[in-house]
């Protein structure tokens, strides 16, 4: 085992983060400045400073949801 369990279920949970991501700046008008701000404000610029999670609601304004993953893999609609 070694941890392969681990490092995979973290290679997911990224998946996840990403693609919540992705729909919050879809939701929010897309890839322009303020949003990139906003990110930047936020999560680039805090860093490993503050706990992951708390970086994330700080940015999406909630927790992540898995079903942005789950639609992108096509093993959901999206509602």
């Amino acid at each position: 085992m070694g941890g392969y369990a681990s490092g995979y279920y973290a290679y997911i949970w990224s998946e996840v983060l990403d693609a919540d991501s992705v729909a919050w700046f879809e939701a929010n008008g897309g890839l322009e400045r303020a949003n990139g701000d906003h990110f930047r404000a936020t999560v680039l610029s805090r860093g490993g400073s503050v706990d992951a999670m708390t970086l994330y609601t700080d940015f999406a304004g909630r927790k992540p949801d898995i079903r942005h993953l789950l639609v992108r893999r096509g093993l959901q609609q999206y509602p």
